[in-house]
């Protein structure tokens, strides 16, 4: 019987901290769809997504694997995003701590003296030295605490979710900025050569015009060729400063130069490029695993807010020994001891705590809309990429036939032009046709390589290390 009424008030007490109010989480619907519009048969379905591939098996260049190794060392963003997570983690500590009793331990001492007030009482003094041990508990009937660290372990995990995500965008604007880099290179050795090449054409029209087989008009037009390769040159070569400096900031440096590989027609380019199943890109995308990990912070703290609504119960306890003098502090009758146990239930608050309920349902619900519009927002990105990816290929195609054609016209105009068949106005139209043809050209390969770059990280891909 006194086993029993021992036992009795734990086992009641533990099944109350053993109560959690507020809904356990559970993943809303989320839009889905069969397949990524914008995908043709060899794109889709089944097989390894291109998004599982590392970073460094889809970007080969050997200086851009480089330049994405130097900006995961030392990207400002990066580091950041690094340092949030530790603050997360300590977070978790401390708000889990509030599930356990406080317990501290000090020695204290305290005088005292009192002047004698005559025909009254004498005059005292004393020193009291005391050594005590107080903890103080406020036991998690309603899973309060538990919640909030339910709601701290998941935005710890939405943070770590979240540096993934910066990584993986790092690693696309990294690729991106030095593959732009790569094509105004590209445009401006263009430039230069077609620039050399018009100058060796004014030279000949020069030599003509003092022979008397052609015109001055002649020369001037050829002047103008000249100059209009001339004026692009200046405008490439502060792009391609403007984008080392661009670059330098991804690696946290100061601007500088950027090392370069291979060129943009060399940049590898995927012909078929695996997508996967829709349904994988959940599990996959850091950003969707970001909101869904901040929902779950949501949904945990409705049940902090609903357990306010409860009692409140707070227990404290001091025991230890004090004395007059130090000899006596650690005798028996030195003992000294108390405690005391409050239980607070809300009763007015001016609708306080019921609006922090509705509150943090809001909030909630806020949290599921934001899940759902991220993969919606995927989805669309993926399809996106996909079309760019077939769209811009074709269009690639289409722009190498027409420089082609370009180029072959801008030589029969020279052809004719020398051969005194036609003007010179001939050969500036199709000597300006075939530069803007070639301009063209190049910006196709960079939009067609950076639909590849997009549609890696639409996919979810990147972060992997």
């Amino acid at each position: 019987m006194r086993r029993s009424l021992f036992v009795l008030p734990l086992a009641f007490v533990a099944w109350l901290t053993s109560c959690t109010v507020g809904p356990n989480y559970s993943r809303p619907d989320v839009p889905k769809t069969p397949a990524y519009r914008g995908a043709d048969n060899s794109t889709v379905s089944g097989g390894t997504s291109l998004a599982e591939e590392k970073w460094w098996e889809v970007f080969k260049d050997p200086e851009l694997q480089q330049l994405i190794r130097t900006a995961l060392k030392q990207n400002y963003d990066l580091r950041i995003a690094a340092s949030r997570v530790i603050q997360a983690q300590q977070q978790v500590t401390i708000t889990r701590s509030n599930q356990f009793p406080t317990i501290g331990v000090g020695p204290s001492v305290s005088g005292v003296k009192s002047p004698a007030i005559p025909g009254v009482f004498g005059g005292y003094s004393y020193v009291a030295d005391a050594l005590n041990l107080t903890a103080s508990w406020n036991p998690d009937f309603w899973g309060r605490y538990r919640r909030a660290t339910e709601g701290a372990r998941a935005t710890l995990r939405a943070t770590e979710w979240g540096q993934r995500s910066i990584v993986a965008s790092l690693v696309e604007e990294v690729a991106t900025d030095y593959l732009q880099l790569r094509e105004y290179d590209f445009e401006l050795d263009i430039e230069k050569r077609s620039l050399e090449s018009r100058k060796q054409s004014l030279d000949l029209t020069k030599t003509l015009e003092r022979g008397g087989a052609t015109s001055m008009v002649d020369v001037r037009q050829a002047e103008q060729l000249v100059e209009q390769a001339a004026e692009l040159i200046p405008q490439s070569e502060q792009a391609v400063q403007q984008e080392e400096n661009a670059i330098s900031l991804l690696l946290g440096q100061n601007p500088g130069a950027i090392p370069r590989g291979l060129a943009i027609t060399e940049q590898p380019n995927l012909e078929d490029v695996p997508a996967g199943l829709p349904s994988e890109l959940l599990e996959r995308r850091p950003d969707i695993q970001e909101a869904e990990q901040n929902l779950v912070a949501a949904n945990a703290q409705i049940g902090v807010a609903r357990a306010q609504l409860f009692p409140q119960i707070s227990l404290t306890g001091t025991g230890g020994v004090e004395s007059i003098g130090l000899g006596n502090l650690f005798s028996w009758g030195a003992r000294a001891w108390n405690y005391s146990a409050t239980a607070t239930q809300p009763i007015f608050n001016a609708g306080s705590l019921r609006a922090n309920v509705r509150l943090s349902e809001a909030q909630k619900e806020q949290a599921v809309l934001t899940y759902q519009q991220e993969i919606q927002t995927a989805f669309e990105q993926v399809s996106n990429a996909l079309i760019a990816n077939r769209k811009l290929r074709d269009y690639r195609g289409h722009q190498e036939a027409l420089t082609e054609a370009t180029r072959d016209s801008s030589r029969l105009a020279q052809i004719r032009y020398k051969g005194g068949v036609t003007s010179y106005l001939e050969v500036l139209t199709n000597e300006t046709n075939f530069l803007a043809a070639e301009l063209a050209l190049a910006r196709a390969r960079l939009a067609e390589r950076l639909a590849l770059v997009q549609l890696y990280n639409a996919l979810g891909g990147g972060w992997q290390q």
